[in-house]
């Protein structure tokens, strides 16, 4: 049972733990744009922007934070409310056991329940693992940055991917924050769910 993954909403404490897996996607890859790693701090006032109005969750393995998903702003304009960014990292040690397809799915059917209806990817190239992977996860590309951001000596394109998560319907209703949904039957089914899967990971 110790040693079972678990699916689960992050905690301002969850912050040390969420940085040390991102540090090494800025540092060793171009993956993130970013150059250098936020301190905690920053990090941490960073969860507490997203999770004042949307999703992310983490994946443990017993009591260690192995993977991490969430949703945030996609642009600022109010017409844009009912859009989304996502994004899924993962330490090296749980690729390819489906941790990151539990970890969106779970997060998509959120932002249904909240009332989103399109969730954006975007991919700096070169990157087949995570393009292929939005492919399966039914992300449609729809357009490419040429040369849009210059890392580790190199320039590089981004790659955009679309997901609709429900069929857009006319006048619909500003979505709702998480903290809106978090007690519902529904969520909690979701949380459920994703753990009776987690939990058969290997």
């Amino acid at each position: 049972m110790g040693n079972e993954f678990a699916i689960r909403l992050i905690t301002e404490a969850d912050a040390g733990e969420v940085l040390e897996i991102y540090k090494p996607y800025v540092e060793d890859t171009i993956i993130s744009f970013e150059y250098k790693a936020p301190d905690l701090d920053e990090f941490l006032h960073r969860i507490k922007v997203i999770i004042s109005e949307y999703p992310w969750l983490v994946c443990l393995h017993g009591k260690m934070i192995v993977g991490y998903a969430y949703a945030n702003r996609h642009r600022d304009r109010t017409a844009y409310q009912w859009s989304v960014d996502a994004a899924v990292y993962l330490s090296p040690s749980v690729h390819g056991k489906g941790i990151a397809r539990i970890l969106y799915e779970t997060l998509f059917s959120i932002l249904r329940l909240q009332g989103y209806y399109n969730v954006y990817a975007g991919i700096s190239l070169p990157n087949e693992k995570s393009v292929g992977f939005h492919k399966t996860m039914g992300f449609v590309e729809i357009g490419i940055y040429n040369k849009t951001g210059y890392k580790h000596g190199s320039w590089h394109n981004t790659a955009w991917f679309q997901l609709h998560l429900a069929e857009h319907l006319d006048n619909p209703p500003k979505p709702k924050k998480i903290s809106e949904v978090v007690e519902s039957a529904i969520f909690l089914a979701n949380i459920s769910s994703a753990n009776r899967r987690a939990g058969n990971v290997i």
